[in-house]
């Protein structure tokens, strides 16, 4: 059997997807304040400064600390159903068809969010790996539960999924070099559409 594992911010889509869905789902009032007291940090990851993971971390904790979890809920069925279909690249979704008609596995690795990934997926009927939010009671804590679903993260959880071995050829696509552990999982390897021999930046 065949597995293909895809990238889906950039990849599956034109751009980055979770920006617009943290943009929608968080209140006005605290997109306004969050926008002043993270700018600093969205500046230092502008430069090359920080790191994404902790500019989510910190974006996670301001914006949703105290939320519902139940209006996270409906706002990323609203953003699958509602925008998504309009950010994907024809060429992505002419892969998955063929993949899936091959009878591959299919599965999409990435660092968004369940709430918005899973009922996309679930339509697409494909596999998912991503990260997800911590609630209590309910009520969102503000934190990533587990670690986030980005670098060297991507390839533990495929592996911690899947058994590779049990596979005869293994696809992967991304499009940054935040993909590279995940393409070195690959037999065959694509980069931005592009088929490449190694991973980028190694």
């Amino acid at each position: 059997m065949t597995l293909a594992l895809f990238d889906f911010d950039g990849t599956i889509t034109t751009h980055e997807t979770m920006p617009d869905f943290v943009r929608g789902s968080i209140s006005r009032r605290r997109l306004l304040l969050g926008q002043i007291l993270l700018a600093p940090l969205v500046i230092g990851y502008k430069l090359g400064l920080v790191s994404g993971v902790l500019v989510r971390r910190a974006i996670v904790r301001f914006g949703y600390s105290g939320v519902p979890f139940a209006a996270l809920d409906a706002a990323g069925q609203d953003f699958a159903r509602n925008y998504l279909p309009g950010t994907l690249r024809p060429e992505a979704m002419q892969r998955i068809a063929w993949h899936k008609s091959q009878g591959h596995k299919v599965v999409v690795v990435s660092g968004g969010l369940d709430v918005y990934l899973a009922p996309w997926c679930k339509e697409h009927g494909l596999d998912l790996i991503c990260s997800s939010l911590r609630h209590h009671k309910g009520v969102l804590t503000g934190h990533y539960s587990g670690q986030q679903c980005v670098l060297a993260e991507k390839a533990r959880r495929v592996r911690e999924r899947y058994d590779l071995s049990s596979f005869s050829a293994i696809y992967a696509y991304g499009d940054t070099p935040e993909d590279r552990d995940l393409l070195d999982l690959a037999s065959r390897r694509y980069y931005q559409w592009q088929e490449v021999s190694a991973a980028v930046g190694r």
